[in-house]
Formats: C-alpha cells, sequence, structure tokens
C-alpha cells in the first residue's frame, strides 16, 4: 500500500474529547474518529489492526475446539424476559421498534440467542461437548461513554457459550477457554493477567478476568506478590482479624449525641469512640426491598459482593425518605438494636395479642417485621460497640453484637485496603489499577433451565446442559494494546497486531530518482515475502515522514536518502530502537532477520 493511497489523517494535537493516552493516539494516528459519543468509525490503519486482532482471536478459538457461528444482533425481548434479563440488564439495553410498533432488542451478549439455539438443535449427550462463538457487535446504552473504545456503545466482542454434560466436563472446557485466553493477550503483545472476579448480571458459579495493568484503567486489582493471588476490588478478599472481642460487660446504654452523625465526629472529644468500636449502619434497598447492612466504622461496604453474597439482581442506597420511614431516624442516627427489639417486644405480648398485631404489621408495614440485616464477618464476635439508638442525636454504646442484634447473615461484605495481609499466604496485599480485556464465566445451569436446553445422558434421562460462556472485548483490547504499548513519539505496536509490519521512507520521491525507484524495489520484494509494507510516497519533509512513522508505530522503518545512497547505504529504525546503516543490497535482507527477532519474541 502506498500512503497517498490510503487515508492516514495523523494529528499533531489531539482532539479536547481525548481524555487518557491511548485514546489520544488512537485519534493522533489516524485509526479512528468519533461519529457520536461512544460511536466511532474505524479509518483504514485501525481496521487493519483491529483484523489482526480478530484473526489471532479466531486462530486461538478454532484451535481450542470451539465453532465460528453468527448470530442475530436484532433479538426479541421475549427471550430478555424470559431469562429475567430484561429488567436486571434494562440500564444497557438498547431497545428500538419496528413499523409495527413491536420492540426488538440491539444485542448486548447472547446467551439467550445461543440457549435458544441449543435447545432447539441438541438433544443427545453424544452431540456434546459444542462451544459456540462469533465475534460480532453489540450494543450497550453506556450513561457516560469514555475513553474512546474502552468505553463505547457500540464495539465489537468474541463471545463464545460452552454446552457439557457434567460440572467435571465444563470444567475442562473452561481450562480450554482460560489458557486460549492466555495464548490471544499474548499473541497481541499484552501483559495480561487472570483475576478472580464477580459475575454480575451474567451469573454463574464463578468467573476469571484477564487484566491489563495501566494507571488509566477502571479497574483496581487486588493481588499478592507472595503467593500470586489476584482478584478484582469487587471480589477481593483478606486475612485482616475479625474486631478484638472483649468482655460481655454492662447492658447496652444510650447517651446524647447532639449533631453527631458520621463516624469521624464520633471519634472526636468528648466521645472518643475510635471508628474500630463503631458500627456503621447503611440502609439498602435490594431487589425493592429494604435491607440493613451492617459494617465496622473503619471499613467501606463494597456493593457489588453485597449483591453477591446476597443474590439480589440490583440495589442502591435508600433515601433519606425511605429510611425515616424505615426506623424512625436519619442518616447518622442509625442502627439495628431497634430492629431486634421489635421481636423482644412482639414475644413479649400475649399470644392472641401478638398474632393480631403481626397481621396488622404485616398488611401495613411489611418492611416493619421482614428487615434482614446483613452483617459483614469482620464483626462476628464483636462487643463493646457503638452505633446509632435509631434516635436522631442519639447513640447507643456497650453493644455486644450477637447478643443484641438480630442478624440474619453473616457476610463478607467489606472492601480490601492496600497492606492487609493476603488470606493465602499471610504477606501485604497491594492494589493496581487495571484494563479488562477479558471475562470467562462458569454458568452452570441458570440459561439451560430457563431456555430448556437439555440432553438424554445414556441411560436415557434428560438433564440441563452445563454451560460456560467466554467474552473479549476486541476493540478494547486493540486500545489495551496502545495503552500498555507506547512512548513519547507514539505507538509501539507489537508486530503481530501492527497495520503495517514495515514503512518504506523514500527521501526523494520524483518517479526518475534512485530513491523511489529502490523504494519500489524493496516494496515488491517484502512484500513478495509475506510481509506488510505501507510505502511512504507523499512529498513531505523527512521530519513530517518520520514523525508520523513514529506516531503510527511501525515496527520497522527503512528510510532511503540521497546522502546515504552516494555511501551505497540506506538506514533502518526498529520502533524505539538505535537506527542503523546498512548496505543497499542487503536492507530486504537486514529487515527480514529484525522481524524474524521481533516475531520469536512474541
Amino acid at each position: 500500500m502506498k500512503w497517498t493511497q490510503t487515508l492516514i489523517p495523523t494529528l499533531r494535537e489531539p482532539p479536547a474529547e481525548a481524555e487518557i493516552l491511548s485514546h489520544k493516539l488512537l485519534l493522533r494516528a489516524g485509526l479512528i474518529r468519533k461519529l457520536a459519543g461512544g460511536v466511532y468509525t474505524f479509518l483504514p490503519l485501525g481496521l487493519r489492526v483491529l483484523r489482526k486482532v480478530e484473526q489471532i482471536v479466531r486462530e486461538e478459538m478454532d484451535s481450542a475446539g470451539a465453532i465460528e457461528v453468527l448470530m442475530p444482533a436484532l433479538q426479541p425481548p421475549e427471550i430478555w424476559q424470559q431469562s429475567g434479563r430484561y429488567e436486571t440488564a434494562r440500564n444497557v439495553l438498547f431497545k428500538v421498534k419496528d413499523s409495527a410498533n413491536r420492540e426488538w432488542v440491539l444485542s448486548a451478549t447472547a446467551e439467550e440467542v445461543i440457549t435458544t439455539l441449543a435447545a432447539a438443535e441438541i438433544n443427545s449427550y453424544r452431540q456434546l461437548p459444542k462451544n459456540f462463538y462469533q465475534i460480532s457487535l453489540k450494543f450497550r446504552d453506556e450513561i457516560r461513554p469514555r475513553f474512546g473504545l474502552m468505553r463505547a456503545r457500540e464495539f465489537i466482542m468474541k463471545d463464545a457459550y460452552s454446552f457439557d454434560v457434567s460440572d467435571e466436563a465444563s470444567q475442562v472446557t473452561y481450562q480450554k477457554m482460560y489458557d486460549a485466553y492466555a495464548r490471544i493477550f499474548a499473541r497481541c503483545g499484552l501483559k495480561a493477567f487472570p483475576v478472580e472476579a464477580d459475575t454480575g448480571v451474567i451469573g454463574g458459579k464463578f468467573s476469571h478476568e484477564f487484566m491489563v495493568p495501566a494507571e488509566t484503567g477502571e479497574n483496581e486489582v487486588v493481588f499478592c506478590e507472595g503467593c500470586g493471588y489476584a482478584a478484582n476490588l469487587e471480589k477481593a478478599t483478606s486475612g485482616i482479624p475479625r474486631t478484638a472481642a472483649r468482655e460481655v460487660g454492662a447492658p447496652v446504654e444510650k447517651f446524647a449525641t447532639p449533631g453527631v452523625v458520621t463516624i469521624e465526629a464520633l471519634s472526636k472529644e468528648p466521645y472518643k469512640v475510635p471508628a474500630n468500636r463503631q458500627i456503621k449502619t447503611l440502609i439498602y434497598i435490594a431487589d425493592s426491598k429494604p435491607v440493613i447492612v451492617l459494617i465496622r466504622g473503619d471499613d467501606q461496604l463494597n456493593e457489588t459482593k453485597l449483591m453477591a453474597r446476597t443474590g439480589a439482581v440490583a440495589v442502591r442506597p435508600a433515601t433519606s425518605e425511605e429510611i425515616f420511614a424505615l426506623l424512625g431516624a436519619h442518616p447518622g442516627s442509625l442502627g439495628a438494636i431497634d430492629s431486634t427489639l421489635r421481636y423482644k417486644r412482639l414475644e413479649a405480648l400475649p399470644e392472641d395479642i401478638r398474632k393480631s398485631v403481626i397481621e396488622t404489621l404485616t398488611q401495613h408495614a411489611p418492611g416493619y417485621l421482614n428487615t434482614k440485616v446483613y452483617a459483614d464477618e469482620r464483626l462476628r464476635g464483636a462487643n463493646d460497640m457503638t452505633t446509632g439508638a435509631n434516635e436522631d442525636g442519639f447513640h447507643l454504646k456497650n453493644v455486644s453484637i450477637e447478643r443484641d442484634i438480630k442478624v440474619t447473615e453473616w457476610l463478607d461484605l467489606r472492601t480490601v485496603t492496600a497492606g492487609e495481609p493476603c488470606a493465602k499466604c499471610g504477606k501485604a496485599l497491594k492494589i493496581r489499577r487495571a484494563i479488562e480485556v477479558g471475562h470467562v464465566f462458569k454458568l452452570g445451569t441458570k440459561y439451560s433451565e430457563k431456555f430448556g436446553a437439555e440432553y438424554l445422558d445414556e441411560a436415557g434421562a434428560r438433564k440441563p446442559a452445563i454451560m460456560g460462556c467466554y467474552g473479549i472485548g476486541v476493540t478494547r483490547t486493540l486500545q489495551a494494546v496502545i495503552e500498555q504499548c507506547n512512548d513519547k513519539d507514539g505507538i509501539l505496536w507489537p508486530l503481530s497486531v501492527a497495520p503495517y509490519q514495515v514503512c518504506i521512507t523514500p527521501l526523494n520521491v520524483d518517479p526518475g530518482s534512485e530513491a523511489m525507484k529502490l523504494a519500489e524495489k524493496y516494496y515488491a520484494e517484502l512484500t513478495a515475502r509475506g510481509v506488510d509494507v505501507i510505502l511512504d510516497d507523499r512529498d513531505e519533509r523527512p521530519g513530517v515522514k518520520f514523525k508520523d512513522a513514529d506516531l503510527v508505530g511501525f515496527p520497522i522503518r527503512l528510510a532511503i536518502g540521497e546522502k546515504s545512497l552516494a555511501k551505497g547505504e540506506v538506514e533502518i529504525k526498529p520502533r524505539g530502537g538505535a537506527l542503523q546503516s546498512v548496505k543497499a543490497d542487503a536492507a530486504v535482507e537486514s529487515v527480514m532477520k529484525l522481524l524474524s527477532k521481533s516475531q520469536q519474541r512474541t
């Protein structure tokens, strides 16, 4: 390809919309252009990189035994309603209507579609295992699309879905995909690592995310350098001890705390209650029902853990009005002891009166009786604690959580912080930011049971298929490569995904010049040997050509100038490496050797 025959609109300065380095370089190098928020056009160079990433993904999926299909992007809402995700995923689903005013869903993922297909086409254990994949457009209604291709409304994803006869067989498939992902990211030149992750709205038994370390990443990863433990912050646990127990002493005592509504304020004079001896009471709405959440005063609640541990589909903090209606106090004075006292008060009533009260409350104030109390494991066994009194301006001291509070369930709900001991080896945990590029899930029978994706086993019994799903953000992977592979001059493409591997740069582009004739000769020879070559035939100053080549990130630049030719030489410069002069008649072989070395490194 000749430069003047394609479109490479490089920019000296990034547009104001670009927030992170990789987004800036995508735009400056002329790889993409924005059409609307979260919607981009891939220009020729960007498309070449995209196709190379796709090809690596396709080769590794095929090698792992997956079968390529292509599913509709336009999907009937009924299948989303059948799975239950029409509501749980409603915030990200794009919905459109046809001329008959019928609603359709634009594909955000394809569990519903593939399971419907499997239910119709697979009926015997002899047809399993099967693993189907596609590389296609996906649509998600991001409220705030940002960072270019990292969080877009339209993007390309590889999604795969496996069906197996047993949990053991499903684990074999899961491991194949896990290993294939490691190879894919390595071939793309990425240093990606797997971490334990939450399954989110996809659901399922467990999952791993593949992360690329990057300061601009939207994910935080907890890891241990001692034993290799790694998990998304939303999943991570640590070996931090529970709250130190003290002797159960005096009964609960109420004391006045006018104007005190924060953990910090209660820790100061005149109260001097340390944060680690306080119980923080939070009210959340989980699947439309209020729940009380208790964590230690110096800890932070992890909302994703709350969803995962309780099985809630959606959670949100309760409003001040909702909290007051439930507990009769405002945030800052809340506690769960009153929730326990309700039961004690009812138990003290005569049986006939108690039944009448319970019936009335059940009908008119169901939350009063049915509010669940979830407590973080770190509080188990804690006593001599302080909590809100459910009366504005008052707190309670001498609280023993197991004596004084009726806990529905003990759960791991807190957010891990850097420096805490690893639960596996005790070494201090660290936290770093990263970009998620892939995710593998073990789904179990969540979807197969809902859609009737069943098979007859050897004994003729009908059983649901065991499923897994496996996603790679192809467009996000492309940008992650840039985020990880760059320097002050531009992109440093790994050879495997570079738009062109070699840029031939004649400094005199007159058709009859010796430099241009030699450039054409090199172009023909390298192309014949299977090398992706671009010939910069623009009539521009050498400095402009060199800067553009560095900005775009071609792995090798072969420059041909009149001065060098006078000595029978040309100049070869690996991107990010040292300039070297070689004999003109040895240039092609020198380039091939450099390419071979680069391929061996990847």
